[in-house]
């Protein structure tokens, strides 16, 4: 039966890979890797007079940093076109999952990529099934990755809402319709749903009856039918394009694939609005990569450094306490200004990660001795939470390992891909600290509540805070490091 599904997974993942990347993976020999870039994309950020002045390769390090987070967002909207404007969720997640990184297992969620160039969309949050508003969250994106904020913002009560682009709309909305006046066109709109509640009770199926009751769908095809629209839960499966390990690959193998993939998403009608310097970059970019003469290394070598720079900045973002415990912690995502290597580096590793003030994220690939965390060691490892310092959260914490590349969960016997303050059973120490215990097997002695499974090598831990409050919520928390048994 496993080899079944492997086999059905391998074959329907080749399928969607031509249908998205429609460049496709021309694997090739080349490039080379570790180039150092010779311009800050951050520090040019914005300033439009200084892009005629750029050379191949710079040009192509500023223009992969700043527009890579569409690469993304273009490919999986082309994969989802047939569900545009719909809500979609999958059946379950597991280590198929590869659609989008670092995937939480805490939550069931549906979302939608919003395209309201023609018209608008109905949106309705039903009155019944009853589910609480402290235990879902309604996160909006534009195709970099940042936070949206409508006029006025999508509440979180029952009831029926026209989202509406920046076009504006002149016709008739329905009467029971909510006006919501939005940014953009194009965006993703995401709803999370808590498994269990703040004190821990089990509420999956009334987050599962929620998600279901959610609706989305055009104008047009509302009017024909108030009542559809519903939300489509998927087999997972259909979520297992790995996103990110292509555009890993491409860029290390074919990078000249991948500048054309991404000057097409570039060019979409996805884009927001170019600002001057981005005009001016793309401009430029576009102009270079058209000249023949232009020697192509410079732009494989480029892209090559920007995806360097992308991975180091995220990989080295430790130093943001004066105590570090080698935990990566970022607190402008969703709002970065002219951070934008930080903006492709969540992109990178948290796509569609919410802003600090819905959830805090700590992200760690070493131990407390700074060295690489990796599970060959049968002893495994331990986090203690000291007593009375367990991050505080309105909503739930929760620590999930996931696999080094791409950053997706670990495949393990026991199906069981996290340890929260939800996890039933789990068990305090005499002391009051709590300790998670990381092992490729269930260490003796230690409750199965408090066991998290890693695989036998190289892995990464993510620490989740929804609903941050306290230390995690000021930015003075700072979590234990990963002491190795």
């Amino acid at each position: 039966m496993k080899i079944e599904k492997l086999r059905v997974y391998g074959h329907l993942r080749r399928l969607c890979l031509a249908s998205a990347l429609t460049a496709g993976l021309a694997m090739t020999a080349g490039g080379s890797p570790g180039v150092a870039q010779s311009v800050d994309p951050d520090a040019i950020a914005e300033n439009a007079e200084i892009v005629p002045q750029l050379s191949a390769f710079d040009t192509t390090v500023a223009y992969v940093v700043q527009f890579y987070p569409l690469w993304f967002t273009y490919y999986q909207t082309r994969l989802a076109n047939r569900g545009r404007n719909g809500l979609v969720g999958p059946d379950r997640i597991s280590p198929i999952y590869h659609y989008v990184v670092a995937i939480n297992v805490d939550t069931l969620y549906v979302s939608s990529y919003l395209d309201l160039t023609s018209q608008p969309v109905i949106l309705t949050i039903p009155p019944t099934p009853p589910f609480p508003s402290g235990s879902y969250s309604i996160l909006m994106l534009d195709p970099y990755g940042d936070l949206l904020s409508a006029s006025p913002p999508i509440p979180k009560t029952p009831g029926t809402y026209a989202l509406i682009g920046p076009g504006g709309f002149t016709g008739t909305l329905p009467a029971e319709a909510t006006r919501i006046e939005m940014p953009l066109n194009v965006s993703a709109l995401i709803f999370r749903a808590d498994k269990f509640s703040p004190t821990g009770e089990n509420q999956i199926a009334q987050a599962e009856a929620f998600r279901r009751s959610l609706k989305s769908q055009a104008l047009s095809e509302y009017l024909q039918d108030p009542e559809g629209g519903a939300a489509r839960i998927v087999p997972e499966i259909l979520l297992a394009v790995p996103f990110k390990t292509t555009a890993d690959a491409l860029i290390a193998h074919d990078p000249i694939a991948f500048l054309t993939q991404l000057q097409r998403a570039v060019a979409s009608r996805n884009t927001p609005p170019f600002s001057p310097y981005e005009q001016a970059l793309s401009d430029r970019f576009n102009s270079l990569f058209a000249n023949r003469s232009v020697n192509e290394s410079e732009f494989s070598e480029g892209a090559q450094a920007a995806h360097e720079l992308i991975l180091d900045r995220y990989l080295t973002h430790t130093d943001w306490t004066p105590t570090p415990t080698n935990w990566i912690h970022f607190t402008n995502i969703g709002n970065w200004g002219n951070q934008v290597v930080e903006r492709s580096s969540i992109t990178e590793f948290i796509q569609y990660a919410n802003d600090i003030t819905a959830a805090a994220y700590y992200h760690v690939f070493k131990d407390a001795d700074g060295n690489p965390l990796d599970g060959s060691n049968p002893q495994g490892y331990v986090l203690t939470f000291p007593a009375g310092q367990l991050p505080e959260a309105d909503r739930f914490w929760s620590v999930t390992a996931y696999t080094p590349e791409a950053i997706e969960l670990v495949e393990n016997p026991a199906d069981k891909y996290a340890v929260a303050s939800y996890t039933p059973g789990l068990q305090p120490n005499t002391d009051g600290s709590v300790s998670i215990y990381m092992a490729q097997q269930l260490p003796a002695g230690v409750p199965m509540a408090n066991w998290l499974p890693i695989p036998p090598g190289a892995f990464n831990i993510m620490l989740r805070v929804y609903g941050p409050e306290g230390t995690v919520a000021d930015n003075t928390y700072v979590p234990p490091g990963i002491q190795k048994r």
